[in-house]
């Protein structure tokens, strides 16, 4: 597994032993940074803030700092995770516009900053995707202009959370990425 593009291209990234972490393809990554280099969030990576959820390697939130974003909030909580995630940013020498956020991604703590992306892939396992959507918007992790995008199994069941509308929904391979954007509902 690699950066795809920008600042940091090609370089390695590694992962923990196991099948416990499943980093997002490549294909599915390169996908997901077109769509926001050619489309009305292009913002996000000419300064923006990302934050990548379940973010095990940190290979979502490392690609959008390569490709210019200004920060990527990453927050993980599993041991094996964290170490493979903190290995990654000292090796590509990324410094303070990576943050590690140590915290599970469905009972997040106040946000240190809101986000004009929020990534989440959670285990595709697991069925807490709408738990940390509500999670990140209750804990102030999203501006009101924000996108968020859900990656999940193609069988995996999906319904946004309150306060969320889905926009489009796109298959890549064995990954199915959900885009969100909060409903206008803020407050209510």
């Amino acid at each position: 597994m690699r950066i795809i593009a920008g600042t940091y291209r090609n370089q390695r990234l590694d992962a923990p032993p196991g099948m416990g972490t499943r980093p997002t393809s490549e294909r599915a990554r390169e996908a997901l940074f077109n769509r926001l280099e050619h489309g009305p969030h292009r913002a996000i990576l000419r300064g923006g803030t990302v934050a990548d959820l379940f973010a095990g390697t940190g290979a979502v939130g490392l690609e959008a700092l390569s490709r210019g974003a200004a920060r990527a909030l990453l927050v993980e909580r599993e041991p094996a995770a964290l170490r493979a995630l903190e290995g990654n940013i000292r090796r590509l020498r990324i410094g303070a516009p990576a943050r590690i956020v140590k915290a599970d991604a469905t009972r997040l703590p106040q946000a240190p900053e809101a986000a004009d992306m929020l990534f989440l892939d959670p285990p595709y396992h697991e069925t807490v995707a709408e738990d940390a959507l509500a999670s990140a918007r209750a804990m102030g992790w999203l501006k009101p202009d924000a996108l968020a995008v859900v990656q999940l199994h193609p069988k995996t069941p999906f319904s946004a959370p309150d306060g969320f509308m889905v926009e489009d929904s796109r298959r890549y391979g064995a990954a199915v990425l959900h885009f969100l954007r909060l409903d206008g509902m803020e407050g209510s």
